[in-house]
């Protein structure tokens, strides 16, 4: 079988490095020795497990994607940079026809569809590659369309830890809350409290001090009007290695579509879990 080859965008950081680990031993894929990165990071080249990419920034990406496509063909762009960074490298995709699966959150999600939808691309955008807890989306977004109003009345809380270095609110926070505001929950985005300080972390959470730098902690607490019930949903990870089956998966699926000629469509981890 013809490995599928891929840019990882985002090195040096830490996703973006502990999916290249995964991509080097998946059988599936071949990596393209080279990696988008941002404007603030120095270093020119990153090596892991014995194999070296060049950073490139972004005001070198321009003139070097085409040689790069002229000697390692079509390429599949895996993007998990900085959410600051999403809507112009998406714009950059596209411009390029470059074929992406966006795991980076932020920025304008409906922006990002449109132009995905104007160009002659598809990509995979989710704001969590992690499966399971996609799942557990899917299953909250089935009880919010069967039974609108269900919790009517009711409070909610949502508190997410995530290691410092994440800059914004988790995409899938803010995803089941959209799900709970069906059911008949007033409740807003703003609302969501963000834990980002380690000593917090810690101490009255709980995480282990080996995944500070990379967890993904989330709570999700209703409580009835009388405060006689409560509901309470939780789902921690502990680092990252759940995402990268995920990602991986979603990118033999984006690569289906391009044998398919598919352009044009933007696909979300459902999809991929469907398989459709």
């Amino acid at each position: 079988m013809q490995k599928i080859p891929i840019m990882i965008n985002g090195l040096p950081g830490n996703v973006a490095q502990m999916l290249a680990r995964h991509a080097l031993s998946d059988n599936r894929f071949s990596l393209v020795p080279f990696s988008l990165t941002g404007p603030e990071i120095s270093d020119s080249v990153y090596e892991s497990n014995g194999a070296a990419f060049k950073l490139i920034r972004p005001q070198e990406r321009d003139s070097a994607v085409e040689g790069i496509k002229a000697e390692f063909g079509e390429f599949i762009a895996v993007d998990f940079t900085h959410p600051s960074a999403v809507e112009d490298n998406t714009r950059f995709y596209c411009n390029h026809d470059i074929f992406f699966v966006m795991g980076t959150t932020g920025g304008d999600r409906l922006l990002l569809a449109k132009l995905v939808e104007q160009s002659n691309i598809s990509a995979v955008i989710a704001p969590n590659m992690a499966k399971q807890i996609v799942g557990f989306q899917a299953m909250v977004a089935h009880a919010a369309e069967q039974f609108p109003g269900l919790f009517t009345g009711y409070s909610l809380e949502i508190n997410e830890s995530h290691q410092s270095a994440k800059a914004d609110t988790s995409g899938t926070a803010k995803a089941v809350a959209g799900y709970f505001n069906k059911m008949g929950i007033d409740f807003s985005e703003d609302r969501i409290t963000k834990i980002r300080d380690i000593n917090v972390q810690q101490k009255e959470l709980g995480v282990p001090k080996a995944y500070l730098n990379g967890h993904a902690w989330h709570t999700y607490t209703l409580v009835s009007p009388d405060k006689s019930v409560l509901f309470k949903f939780t789902h921690n990870i502990n680092g990252r290695d759940i995402y990268a089956d995920g990602t991986l998966d979603a990118t033999g699926f984006l690569h289906k579509k391009i044998g398919q000629n598919v352009h044009g469509h933007v696909y979300s981890m459902i999809d991929v879990l469907k398989g459709s």
